[in-house]
């Protein structure tokens, strides 16, 4: 059976783009793959930590390979099941919207979180850093208000630090098999924003009938 992680990212539960997006790949996925189990990690709703100071110890500690405390173990074990999840996935969907040119604040806090040394990467003097989340694959829907391609006919391209961060932190994870689903300028009229909706579910449901596991 397979399982799938939707990681929402997005607070805008009714109007959210990127929301929209990637539950169509996912009702296709499903579809094709009726066994398939869907967990979701809805960021806005749920209690994320603060990465504070005993959360903070314990990294060193295990950066040092030193015994960790009570309240360090605590900490420790706080933030690697905030990461199950990510181990318990074969494919990971995250609907991102773009925010001031990068992700959601709640989507930074969660990566800051769970991306630590013998939670998602480990690291080897020879070898340097490994990912961990070895053999999965991740469908990433972004929606962003404007055109961010490089075809685009403004600057806008060298402002976009949403996808290149988003598919940075997969492959230092260990995630390879990245795909996007982009939906665009949302904000240049409702015409245009729900030709763009359309056009991207309709690429997600594509991509859902073109993976299989």
């Amino acid at each position: 059976m397979t399982t799938l992680l939707h990681i929402e990212c997005s607070p805008r539960k009714q109007r959210s783009a990127s929301l929209e997006v990637a539950r169509s790949f996912i009702e296709r996925y499903q579809q094709n793959h009726p066994q398939t189990q869907v967990e979701t990690l809805d960021l806005w709703n749920m209690s994320l930590a603060d990465l504070d100071e005993e959360a903070m110890n314990a990294k060193y500690a295990v950066l040092a390979g030193t015994p960790l405390t009570a309240t360090q173990q605590t900490a420790w074990d706080q933030l690697k099941a905030l990461a199950a999840p990510l181990y318990r996935a074969d494919v990971l969907v995250l609907s991102v919207p773009l925010w001031n040119f990068s992700i959601p604040y709640k989507l930074k806090h969660f990566i800051d979180l769970v991306s630590h040394q013998d939670i998602l990467f480990s690291f080897d003097p020879q070898s340097g850093l490994q990912g961990l989340l070895v053999g999965k694959t991740a469908v990433v829907a972004y929606a962003r208000g404007l055109d961010y391609s490089a075809q685009s006919s403004t600057p806008a391209e060298r402002f976009d630090f949403q996808k290149p961060f988003v598919e940075a932190w997969l492959n230092f994870i260990g995630v390879h098999d990245v795909h996007a689903l982009l939906v665009e300028k949302t904000i240049l009229g409702n015409e245009v924003d729900r030709d763009s909706r359309r056009d991207a579910s309709l690429q997600a449901q594509h991509l859902a009938d073109s993976l299989t596991r």
